[in-house]
Formats: C-alpha cells, structure tokens, sequence
C-alpha cells in the first residue's frame, strides 16, 4: 500500500471526524434539528469498507450514516445542507440527518429502523444476480439489528440465493443504551452469522487498514460468485447514541480506554513510524479539511427552503 493511499484514507476520516465534530456544535446552537447520531470514532470503518468498493456498487446505510455518504462520494456541501434542511440538501432537505439518500452516487439511505435496510440490500443484490452483473452492493447496520428478524430472513435468503452482499455489521457494543451482552446470548456475532452457511469473520474495526484488507477479500468472494459474505467490524462510537442521550450507561473508563485506539491516531501513529507523514503534511489535511468544511457550512446557511407549494411534490414519482 503506497504511502500516497494511507495519506487518502487519513483524509477521509478525517473529513468524517471534523465534519461529526462540527455537526455537534451546530446541533447545541440550534442549526440543526431533529435527530442527529454522530460516527465519531467509527471512521476506519466507512473509509475502509467503501473504499473497497466501485462507484457503482450500491450502498444502504443506516441513520448513523453521515460517514458512510461521504466516504461514498456525497458532496459535503449536499450533505451539510440536508442537516440543515435546506433544498440544496442531497435528500432535498425532507430526509435530514436519518435519511441522506444519492441515487446518482448509488447511495440508498439513510435508514431510520433499526435493520430496516438489510431487506432492501437484498433487494438490490437480487436485481443484480437476475441481471447477471457482478455488482457487491454494501449493507451497514449495527450490532442491535442482529437481533431483528429481518436480519436473519435476509441473511438466509442471501446465501440461499448466493447473492452478491457484503454485510458489513459495525459491532460498536451497545444497540443504542443496550450493552451487547445483555440483548445476544451468543455475543461473536460472526459466529452467528456462519451459522447460515457464509463466510464471515471479525476485523478489527478502529484499524482502518484492516477494514480495507478485509472488505477486499470479501468483495473478491462475492464478485468470483461466492456469494454474501459478513464482516462484523469490531468498532466503539465516543459519543452517545443520539444528541438526546445523556450516556449513562458506559462506565466513563471503558470510553476512555477505547479512545486509546483512535483510528486516526493509529494512522498518524503508523505512518510516522514509516516515515510516511510528516507534522506539516497533518497540518496540511486539516487545513484543507476545515476549507471544505466551512464552504459547506457557508452553503447551507444561505441555501434556501423548499417553497410551501412543493410540499406535496414527490410523494409520486415524476418519472413516467
């Protein structure tokens, strides 16, 4: 992996840690409203997983999926821009934080139920095998969804199907204020998941290369017509669930002690010691990181609202 890679990857999480950063800061101010669900400390796992991907490999997110749209390619200025609910926004200002959705990018939500994507991911992959396209389409839920039905359906119809799916389960440890252990009997949520007869197996979820080397070699399985394989990335969100949640449920030492394993620390950390990146090149990346970010900020403060009499518009579609 050429140095000039590392440095893309370190950009891009990056971008999803100051942009998270920032959307916290807005949402206190009243900029933004509604629900908001932050990504902070997960990036390895967006930048590493869709890196892996062609441009045209669909993704389905769930509603933390800020990361996932940009790591996909969504403009930050579309992005911002739907926090803020104004029509410039990707999802035209009607989806907000829940519901990023890019067609064109093959960005597929944005999904507020909890495992409510995985059905549509199997829809995609489905459409594919009949076209006959080698297409992997990339389904992110967390490790609360394995616990709902539709995960199991979808998981069994997939290999049943041999459907080209990559589920990628960020395994973050607590299905909103529930920790693992209390809501799975089996806690290995891989394990779980072979038992439907698919390649599956942990990642080290805060090591953004490992991310990328493992969701390669998924994504070369299912393109070869191995059919679905499962990733359960072993990752830690730093904030609470949402913005509502006061966090009262993790001993303030086990957060601590998984910030010892920042993703971007760990990149810095890594490529130093291989002479890769120097203070001046980080300081770099942050300076262009805080550019685009505040152009997108700029933007959607000035974008405008969606007119009164288009409230109504799109509930069918207008395509013939």
């Amino acid at each position: 992996m050429s140095a000039k890679h590392r440095q893309e990857l370190l950009r891009q999480m990056l971008r999803i840690r100051r942009f998270e950063e920032r959307c916290a800061e807005l949402y206190s101010a009243t900029k933004i409203r509604g629900f908001l669900h932050l990504y902070v400390g997960e990036e390895a796992v967006a930048t590493g997983v869709i890196g892996a991907l062609r441009p045209d490999e669909p993704i389905v997110s769930t509603y933390r999926e800020h990361g996932h749209a940009l790591a996909r390619g969504v403009p930050m200025d579309a992005v911002m821009a739907e926090m803020y609910g104004r029509s410039t926004g990707c999802s035209r200002g009607r989806g907000g934080s829940m519901h990023l959705f890019d067609a064109d990018r093959h960005f597929y939500g944005g999904n507020a139920i909890v495992g409510g994507g995985i059905p549509l991911a199997v829809g995609l992959g489905l459409a594919d095998a009949m076209r006959g396209s080698h297409r992997v389409t990339a389904c992110f839920f967390g490790d609360g969804a394995v616990a709902e039905g539709e995960f199991h359906e979808s998981v069994n119809l997939a290999t049943l199907w041999r459907l080209p799916l990559l589920f990628a389960c960020e395994n973050n440890h607590y299905a909103m204020g529930t920790a693992l252990a209390r809501s799975h009997a089996q806690t290995d949520l891989a394990l779980r998941a072979a038992s439907y007869g698919l390649p599956a197996w942990p990642v080290d979820g805060m090591d953004v290369l490992a991310v990328e080397d493992s969701a390669q070699r998924a994504v070369e399985i299912i393109r070869a017509g191995g059919g679905p394989v499962f990733l359960e990335l072993r990752t830690y969100r730093f904030r609470a669930h949402s913005m509502y949640d006061p966090d009262r449920y993790r001993d303030k030492a086990e957060v601590e002690q998984w910030k010892q394993r920042d993703p971007i620390d760990l990149l810095v950390a890594r490529m130093r010691t291989d002479g890769e990146l120097e203070d001046g090149d980080l300081e770099v990346l942050e300076r262009e990181v805080a550019e685009e970010l505040a152009r997108a900020i700029d933007g959607a403060e000035a974008g405008p609202w969606e007119p009164v009499e288009d409230l109504t518009r799109f509930v069918y579609s207008e395509r013939s």
